[in-house]
C-alpha cells in the first residue's frame, strides 16, 4: 500500500483558521457503515445521535505552550517547539547554581541547520535552551531548558499554543491569543502534557457531556500525550516502512473497569478521537484486554486492521497522506473514507484541527 494511495486535493480556503463560533455549532458528518449512506448534521445533535447503550472514551490531556520563540546571541529569531519532557537534573557545580534547575526535552528546532551543540537560544530573562545533541527527526534536537520554578508556570508565561503551521497567525491580537488558548483546549482537559490537541474533543461542551450522561451514556476517559507520532508526516512511498514515533497514555483503574464491563453487557464504544482509538487498541495488543496502565504506543493503523475495542469514532477531517487518514479508513473503508471527503469539499465542509467533524458509525 502506497502512501499516494491517501492523497487528495484540498482548496486552500477549506482549512479552517479559526474554530466555529461555538464548539458544538460545527458542522458534522454522519457516515453510515453498513448501508454506506453519508447524512449531514451538526454536532449539537451528537446527543440524539448516540444511544444509551453506549460508552463514550475521551483523551483528556492537555496541550501545554510548546512553542517558544527566542533569538541566538547573534540576533538570529528561533523557534523552539517542545515534544517530549525527558527528565529532571539539578545542577550543583558551584553556589550560584544551587538553586537553579532544568529539563531536557526533545523538540524540533527552526532553523535547525544555525544550531549546533551548546548553542543557547534566550526566550526571555528567565527561560533559555541549551542544545545538546542532533536526533534522528528533521529539526530534532535534545535540550536542556533552564529556568527556576515549575517547568508550566515558566512555560505559561514565556510559551505559545502550539497552533499547526497550517493554521496561521501572522499578526496576533490579544483576542486571537486568548481565543486560542480557550479553542484549542477540550472542556475537559485534564493533565498537560501534549503538543497538540486531541481535535475531535473540541466539539464537545460540558452541557453536550452532561445532555449523554442524563440519556444513559457511560463516560470514561484515557490519557494520551499527543506529541510528533500523531501529526509526523509519512516520508516513505510504502506505509509498511514507517515507523510511528512513541506517544505515552495512561489509563486509570476506573476507566480499565467501566469499559471492561460495557463491553462484557455488549455496549458500543465510541472513540473520540484518533488518539483515543490508539491507545484502546495498543492496551488490547499488549494485555488482550483493558487495564489500567501506564505505557507507550507506536501503534500505526491502516487498512486492512481490524479492530478490537472500538465500534465508532468521532474524528475531524484529517491531512492528506496522513496517517490519521489511514487509521480512519482502516475503519470505514477507503473507498467510503474518500468519497466521504469529497462529499465535504464540495459542501464546503472546514477541514483540520478548527474544522467540523464525522461521526463513523
Amino acid at each position: 500500500m502506497l502512501v499516494s494511495d491517501f492523497d487528495y486535493e484540498l482548496p486552500e480556503e477549506l482549512i479552517a483558521q479559526l474554530p466555529a463560533d461555538k464548539r458544538e455549532n460545527s458542522r458534522m458528518m454522519v457516515l453510515e457503515r453498513n448501508s454506506h449512506k453519508i447524512l449531514h448534521r451538526h454536532f449539537y445533535d451528537i446527543v440524539d445521535l448516540i444511544d444509551e447503550n453506549s460508552i463514550l472514551v475521551l483523551n483528556n490531556t492537555k496541550v501545554m505552550p510548546a512553542r517558544l520563540i527566542g533569538h541566538k546571541d547573534t540576533g538570529a529569531k528561533i523557534e523552539v517547539f517542545l515534544l517530549k519532557n525527558l527528565g529532571t537534573i539539578k545542577n550543583s557545580d558551584s553556589s550560584a547554581l544551587q538553586t537553579s534547575h532544568g529539563s531536557y526535552w526533545e523538540v524540533l528546532i527552526k532553523p535547525s541547520k544555525r544550531i549546533k551543540p551548546d548553542t543557547i537560544i534566550k526566550i526571555s530573562d528567565e527561560l533559555s535552551v541549551r542544545a545538546i545533541e542532533r536526533t534522528e527527526e528533521d529539526g530534532g534536537w535534545i535540550v536542556e531548558l533552564i529556568y527556576e520554578g515549575e517547568v508550566l508556570d515558566v512555560l505559561h508565561r514565556n510559551g505559545n499554543i502550539p497552533l499547526p503551521p497550517y493554521i496561521e497567525r501572522k499578526l496576533q491580537s490579544e483576542d486571537i491569543k486568548k481565543l486560542d488558548f480557550e479553542r484549542y483546549q477540550t472542556v475537559y482537559a485534564k493533565d498537560e502534557g501534549s503538543v497538540a490537541a486531541p481535535t475531535a474533543g473540541l466539539h464537545f461542551t460540558k452541557e453536550i457531556l452532561q445532555k449523554l450522561q442524563d440519556k444513559g451514556v457511560e463516560i470514561a476517559y484515557v490519557t494520551l500525550n499527543v506529541g510528533l507520532g500523531t501529526f509526523r508526516p509519512v516520508k516513505c512511498e510504502n506505509i509498511l516502512e514507517h515507523k510511528m514515533h512513541s506517544e505515552t497514555f495512561e489509563i486509570s483503574e476506573e476507566t480499565a473497569r467501566k469499559i471492561n464491563e460495557a463491553k462484557a453487557k455488549g455496549k458500543k464504544l465510541i472513540a473520540v478521537g484518533t488518539t483515543t482509538v490508539r491507545t484502546l487498541e495498543t492496551a488490547y495488543q499488549k494485555f488482550g484486554c483493558i487495564k489500567a496502565c501506564r505505557d507507550h504506543s507506536e501503534l500505526f493503523i491502516y487498512p486492512p486492521y481490524e479492530f478490537k475495542v472500538i465500534d465508532e469514532l468521532i474524528t475531524n477531517f484529517h491531512l492528506p497522506k496522513s496517517t490519521l487518514l489511514m487509521l480512519v479508513s482502516a475503519l470505514a473503508g477507503k473507498n467510503f473514507i474518500f468519497k466521504a471527503y469529497n462529499e465535504a469539499i464540495e459542501n464546503n465542509y472546514r477541514f483540520f484541527s478548527y474544522g467540523d467533524c464525522m461521526f463513523i458509525r
